[in-house]
């Protein structure tokens, strides 16, 4: 059962805090009047906190009525570099910025939580509440790792949820382990010889020696990986050419490879490599391939799960709270944080898509994509009973 009614006082105050925020998106460390806002918001309920980790991350802090054990609680705040198409009155006012992957809505349910806790802090030990920058792309959770977040708040452990277009409003998913793959971007740089595109035969083409690659390498996942792991990779650059008739000197291609175990990746990026250094050479060009290492997978510590499964089942049954959800392979910089304490990561249903429309909501990093705020007081009260059930 949900602590947090719908169309209570604070839902009403969660959807303008959260419409307030979609309409001022702003990109990845530029979050600086989302985090004066949220900053308001926190001072006015009496709430400590801590600014600038992250150049613009707040850690807010809430204590119990007795000593005890500490955990994080982490939303982000940022938004993408998207043209919202959306004509409701909280649409963006940035142009080419919008909040379509529901940063906004993640912010404010954590922020409900904060305000909620503030006023019944019956539970025993500490809870700090991380709003971080920079997750499309920025590595806020890297970055808020390095300048020491758990030296200056130390937790137990940390949590993160994220909405779930495609999922039913009132469900939860809470995977054991591997939530969220690991990502890097692949660069492939083809040197041949250019020319007149009338004499191809004095040239060297690296775009028939890319086209080739590009064509090989969608065999290196269903040949090498074995089934029951799980890996893509996809080019979604090519850069090459400059006018009608010249064969150019050089091809670069850029990609992306997801996966979740480092292993499989490592295999991958080798068999990339021998491909593109074989099919060039053979052809009498050179390839130099090289990866950039972006995002780690998002993977549970499964007793943390199994607390966060909890949790949920408070506010919306067992029969709502979905185990045997497969794993995205989108990526989450909540890895990072992962990957420096225990914890868990999951998924809120944010309504499922309508055939025929936009209405109700879209998909992730869609232009009309919204959060739903129906939901609101679920993620809020879902952040309260998983502080409950663990700082009993």
């Amino acid at each position: 059962m949900s602590l947090i009614k719908t169309k209570s006082e604070l839902h009403e105050q969660m959807v303008t805090w959260r419409h307030y925020i979609h309409k001022h998106p702003e990109l990845s460390f530029k979050e600086e009047m989302t985090s004066d806002f949220i900053a308001s918001v926190l001072e006015s309920n009496n709430i400590e906190m801590h600014r600038g980790l992250a150049v613009t991350g707040i850690v807010a802090t809430v204590h119990g009525t007795k000593n005890g054990k500490a955990i994080g609680l982490r939303a982000d705040m940022d938004a993408l570099p998207i043209q919202e198409r959306n004509e409701f009155s909280h649409k963006s006012i940035h142009d080419g910025k919008m909040h379509a992957c529901g940063h906004d809505g993640h912010s404010t349910m954590l922020l409900g939580a904060a305000v909620y806790l503030k006023e019944n802090n019956d539970f025993s030990g500490t809870v700090h509440f991380i709003f971080q920058p920079a997750e499309e792309g920025g590595g806020g959770g890297r970055v808020m790792v390095e300048e020491g977040i758990f030296e200056k708040f130390p937790c137990e452990a940390v949590y993160g949820m994220h909405n779930w277009p495609g999922m039913a409003e009132g469900q939860f998913a809470v995977h054991d382990t591997a939530v969220m793959a690991a990502n890097e971007t692949l660069k492939i740089t083809i040197k041949g010889k250019g020319g007149h595109a009338a004499m191809p035969d004095q040239c060297v083409d690296p775009i028939v020696i890319g086209a080739q690659i590009i064509t090989a390498i969608q065999s290196v996942v269903s040949r090498n990986v074995a089934p029951l792991d799980s890996a893509v990779v996809s080019v979604t650059m090519v850069d090459a050419g400059f006018v009608s008739n010249v064969i150019p000197n050089e091809m670069n291609l850029t990609g992306s490879l997801r996966y979740f175990k480092s292993e499989v990746g490592d295999d991958v990026k080798k068999k990339i490599k021998t491909i593109a250094e074989g099919i060039s050479q053979s052809m009498g060009a050179t390839a130099s391939f090289s990866s950039v290492p972006n995002y780690p997978a998002t993977v549970n510590t499964p007793k943390h799960a199994k607390l966060c499964a909890s949790a949920a089942e408070v506010v919306v049954g067992s029969t709502n709270v979905l185990r045997n959800e497969k794993p995205s392979m989108g990526s989450e910089d909540f890895s990072f944080l992962l990957n420096a304490s225990e914890g868990a990561y999951i998924w809120i249903g944010n309504g499922l898509v309508p055939e025929d429309g936009p209405e109700g909501g879209c998909m992730l990093h869609n232009t009309q994509y919204d959060f739903n705020d129906e939901i609101l007081p679920l993620g809020s009260s879902y952040w309260v009973e998983l502080v409950k059930g663990i700082l009993k």
